[in-house]
């Protein structure tokens, strides 16, 4: 299969393909791996390849499910694979190797995925870029020069490079709309509860984290939701049972949609030229599609939340480096983890039982406060972030100067970790590029439990204005 034809598909495509036996799973994967060989020294985006065992998956008979053939990635963050290593971005599990599937895995097998290696990922996750010191920096395929996002920045440059047609991601304060934004592509953040992180947690960074895909079509985000969701036994809670399959309610239109408009970011200043070019093209182009489309601001204080969730963060992340450290049978070193990382953990360690009683009861209040407002409006227009791509080094947590690296964060992260701490689900749509060809996202959001709201609304603007032949010059 040539390239010039594997790009000419999604992963729903590539699947149908492959099940009438115009071309073979082996043949498909040979070519994502040729790509792969080919442009992955520019983007350093695949840090760990597992070719040797697709081709070997593919030898024994994949599992007859509806994406049968189709290569894939795994985030290198918090999801297992029995025999494979799983660095979370961090020299301190450089050595590490999963001894289990994570259930999540297991469902994408089931499904019929090719695992054909795992996504660059920045130190646990905790960067909005992804240039973890472990494997260097991940570039945009847009312009080399530019961030691809992160924490899902791997996947992300994988996808829009056309080594494949969607990947892994996870989404803790915007992993999965940041890097989508900056690289041209669907990400859409699932309802809390949505994705298990069966069997090793009940829920990622006290609720904020979710767990998806990045993509080049809509359908392929819907029929991934539809292959990966659902409940395992022990989860402590899980997201609305939807009435049908994300896939079939592509079918549907989502009816007239009453839509907020914010033109402010998370602080209250105005929007970034390129940023507000972007949500006011979106507003027009849904006004014209017959949703009603109001200039409204849900009024939340966004700056506070966000010191509540960095507790809920660094908490976490404390607990992880404790435990390896532990496992390791070594005393915490801060050269074991990168200059931001150490300052997280510092913070982490301080947070009281009580502080992080607060920081998730102000998460759930604000929750509330979002539901509420919802019931006037089925969803949220916005930016996604504070700019276009930022040049690689613009968020060095390497450097030691972890006040600028933390005032950068805050800066840039506009609303989407908001949608984190409620759990709302959130989608970033690819409406916009600037001048220069960096990709502009813009930021819808929905009530609990709606996705397929948000994937109506996203196939129907993909039909208005299609994106996916849209890909950079790489």
């Amino acid at each position: 299969m040539r390239f010039d034809e594997y790009r000419k598909h999604d992963a729903t495509a590539l699947a149908g393909l492959i099940a009438r036996g115009d071309v073979s799973a082996a043949e498909v994967l040979e070519t994502a791996v040729a790509r792969a060989e080919e442009v992955n020294p520019a983007i350093n985006a695949i840090v760990h390849r597992q070719y040797a065992q697709a081709r070997k998956a593919i030898a024994a008979g994949l599992p007859d499910g509806p994406l049968k053939g189709v290569p894939y990635l795994i985030k290198d963050l918090g999801f297992f694979e029995r025999g494979e290593p799983a660095t979370l971005g961090s020299s301190l599990f450089k050595d590490f190797v999963a001894d289990h599937d994570s259930a999540y895995v297991l469902r994408c097998k089931q499904a019929g995925l090719v695992f054909m290696g795992r996504s660059a990922s920045p130190e646990f996750g905790l960067n909005p870029n992804t240039e973890p010191r472990l494997y260097g920096s991940c570039r945009n395929p847009w312009n080399l020069e530019h961030s691809a996002g992160g924490s899902s920045g791997g996947a992300a440059a994988a996808v829009a490079a056309g080594i494949l047609p969607m990947a892994h991601a996870t989404d803790g304060g915007g992993s999965i709309r940041i890097p989508a934004a900056q690289c041209g592509l669907f990400g859409l953040k699932p309802s809390r509860g949505r994705i298990s992180f069966a069997p090793d947690a009940g829920e990622g960074w006290g609720g904020l984290s979710a767990g998806h895909v990045v993509s080049r079509s809509v359908r392929d985000s819907a029929l991934m939701l539809d292959c990966t969701a659902g409940l395992e036994p022990g989860d402590p809670y899980a997201a609305p049972t939807p009435e049908q399959s994300f896939l079939e309610a592509l079918s549907r239109p989502p009816g007239k949609l009453r839509i907020a408009l914010m033109l402010k970011d998370h602080r209250g200043a105005k929007l970034h030229p390129e940023c507000e070019t972007a949500v006011r093209g979106a507003a027009r182009l849904c006004t014209s599609l017959g949703h009603v489309v109001e200039e409204m601001d849900p009024n939340l204080d966004l700056v506070a939340l966000r010191t509540m969730n960095a507790r809920i963060a660094a908490a976490n992340t404390a607990r992880t480096c404790l435990l390896r450290w532990k496992a390791l049978g070594r005393e915490p070193e801060a050269r074991d983890v990168e200059a931001g990382t150490w300052a997280t953990y510092q913070r982490g360690l301080k947070v009281t039982g009580v502080e992080y009683v607060a920081a998730i009861a102000a998460a759930h209040a604000m929750g509330r406060r979002m539901a509420q407002f919802l019931t006037g409006y089925d969803l949220i227009l916005s930016t996604v972030l504070a700019g276009p791509p930022p040049k690689l080094g613009y968020f060095d947590q390497n450097s030691g100067d972890v006040v600028t690296f933390a005032e950068r964060v805050n800066t840039y992260l506009s609303v989407t970790p908001l949608h984190n701490a409620t759990g709302t689900p959130a989608m970033s749509v690819p409406l916009h590029w600037t001048a220069d060809g960096l990709p502009v996202g813009v930021h819808f959001a929905a009530r609990y439990g709606e996705e397929a709201t948000l994937l109506q609304l996203a196939a129907q603007l993909e039909q208005a204005q299609p994106w996916f032949d849209r890909v950079p010059a790489l």
